[in-house]
């Protein structure tokens, strides 16, 4: 059992989380991003599962995969439920699509991470970092180690990346 705290918030890896979790959170925790894809259709599946959603194969290998995508969506919070999460608002709650399947299975569906956005060595990010970002963002996967043998998949801003135009974000009446 892995017993952690992230930002005042409990967290807890225990014995009965499935094995396909246990093992995405290990490779997490050693720095790598790793996914099933199934061994019948090659396509990548998130978040872990026994079965594979497109085809219901249960046969998958992990696979190392590029953490680098688009934002496809966000939610930008204001009033954290989380008490601890208070002295960090605003922050952004992303989901990335990853440029690994983008448009497959279909161009409405791709291999999209939900992650927070955080600066660089892990830490939710500041309010000048959160107004850059919005949907059309390229970015890249970084972890935030929060126990040994527990780090979580985040998302900050990938500066190397070619800005394709201004993204998109919403503007507040």
């Amino acid at each position: 059992m892995i017993t952690a705290n992230y930002l005042g918030m409990p967290l807890e890896l225990d014995d009965t989380l499935d094995n396909e979790n246990r093992e995405y959170f290990a490779c997490c925790a050693k720095h790598e991003f790793r996914l099933q894809r199934c061994c019948n259709c090659h396509l990548f599946r998130y978040p872990p599962q026994t079965a594979c959603p497109w085809c219901t194969d249960l046969k998958a290998d992990w696979v190392p995969v590029e953490g680098k995508g688009t934002v496809h969506s966000y939610t930008e919070v204001h009033h954290a439920i989380q008490p601890a999460f208070k002295q960090h608002v605003p922050y952004l709650i992303l989901l990335v699509e990853l440029d690994t399947q983008s448009g497959k299975p279909t161009a409405t569906e791709g291999l999209r991470v939900i992650g927070n956005l955080t600066t660089a060595d892990g830490t939710l990010a500041p309010k000048e970092q959160v107004a850059r970002v919005g949907i059309g963002t390229r970015m890249r996967m970084v972890f935030t180690d929060v126990a040994p043998g527990l780090a979580l998949p985040q998302w900050t801003i990938d500066e190397a990346a070619d800005s394709k135009g201004e993204a998109w974000r919403y503007r507040p009446d």
